[in-house]
């Protein structure tokens, strides 16, 4: 995205040469609690109130924070990924489809025929994860540090990542991994920059810049990385580190919607709703919070619930409110005005609800 400005101090010259962090999608920009929809900017978390029930206005979750552990949500260090590696690659392609020995055997004979940082790589990442050979972080910390000097870029964010936490023998370092994953990130690695931007806007090593983080995050928006996206659409909506810009925001928020950010999906559910930064339309804003619900979220069952008790954006469906509020409560997020929609069903829709609800607890439709 561009055209929009950032403010704040500049990093001197100095900071130029530290670090980059590692592309980690990061998990737990999810809410429990909403905050008062009234509170464009929350302080901290507090219970929604409860809407009339002829006109259900959903709150406003609070912005979500970045992860202070960086987390692939792919297992090993994620460092092989289609980005990294060619698909057509017969090792990859057999770690690809859990052959691990095969992959493990392949990558083994292309080492010793000569210098293939990308045969290295995978095996780091396989005796990283153990999948095929006995697990061994030293070796893979071995392997991924050749690979990085033979140029492979996923090896560059591996050790990144090691060097973040400690591992493979290696002391816990969070500017040397900010270095590495600068580097990587200079040479295209989107989630690299994200993860840089996260560094500094944590701001514990490194210098807590937010400006410095939103040119990050814009880096790996850009790259299609959805928490980097909704983490830009957060300073955006915030004027942190970068002007205000609302509907800028709400682009970026319905980019990692659409990329399946289940946070970003209820917030530009809301925006959507309520007419901000995007034109007003309730059933689509209905849609996308149902898809949240689907996805677990506990605001957004709760929002969707609300809409089908007074058929705001969907069909009016007080049984399948009920159950979807029972889903919501059941994650610890209750609502009075809800509760008075259950207790006025007739016994017999109540126990439909109930049913449903266990069936999607179970995992049914």
């Amino acid at each position: 995205m561009t055209g929009w400005r950032q403010r704040g101090r500049r990093r001197q010259a100095g900071l130029l040469a530290a670090g980059f962090l590692v592309l980690a999608p990061v998990s737990g920009y999810g809410q429990t609690t909403p905050p008062n929809p009234e509170a464009p900017k929350p302080a901290k978390p507090q219970p929604a109130k409860p809407a009339p029930a002829a006109k259900p206005a959903p709150a406003k979750p609070a912005p979500g924070k970045p992860s202070a552990k960086p987390a692939d949500g792919k297992g090993g260090t994620a460092a092989l990924t289609p980005a990294g590696i060619d698909s057509t690659d017969i090792a990859y392609g057999a770690y690809q489809r859990g052959y691990y020995l095969t992959a493990f055997e392949e990558a083994t004979k292309r080492v010793k025929a000569g210098n293939d940082p990308v045969a290295m790589t995978l095996l780091g990442e396989l005796y990283f994860t153990g999948y095929g050979v006995p697990e061994n972080r030293k070796l893979a910390h071995d392997w991924y540090k050749k690979a990085a000097d033979a140029g492979s870029v996923p090896a560059l964010f591996a050790l990144g990542l090691m060097t973040l936490s400690g591992d493979g023998g290696t002391r816990q370092d969070e500017q040397q991994a900010a270095k590495l994953f600068r580097q990587a990130a200079e040479k295209g690695h989107g989630p690299a920059a994200y993860n840089l931007g996260l560094l500094y806007l944590q701001g514990r090593k490194m210098p807590k810049e937010p400006a410095e983080a939103a040119r990050w995050f814009e880096v790996a928006a850009s790259k299609d990385v959805e928490d980097a996206q909704y983490a830009l659409a957060v300073l955006l909506k915030e004027g942190n580190g970068v002007d205000r810009d609302i509907p800028a925001a709400a682009l970026l928020m319905a980019a990692a919607a659409r990329l399946g950010h289940i946070t970003a999906q209820v917030e530009f559910a809301i925006m959507q709703f309520n007419g901000v930064g995007v034109p007003k339309d309730e059933r689509a804003a209905a849609v996308l919070f149902r898809r949240a619900a689907l996805g677990g979220n506990a605001i957004a069952q709760n929002r969707y619930a609300r809409l089908l008790a007074v058929g705001r954006g969907v069909p009016q469906d007080k049984v399948m409110a009920v159950a979807w509020h029972l889903l919501a409560k059941k994650r610890g997020l209750g609502d009075p005005m809800l509760d008075d929609v259950m207790a006025q069903l007739p016994e017999a829709d109540r126990k439909k609800a109930e049913e449903q609800a266990i069936r999607w607890q179970l995992g049914r439709s």
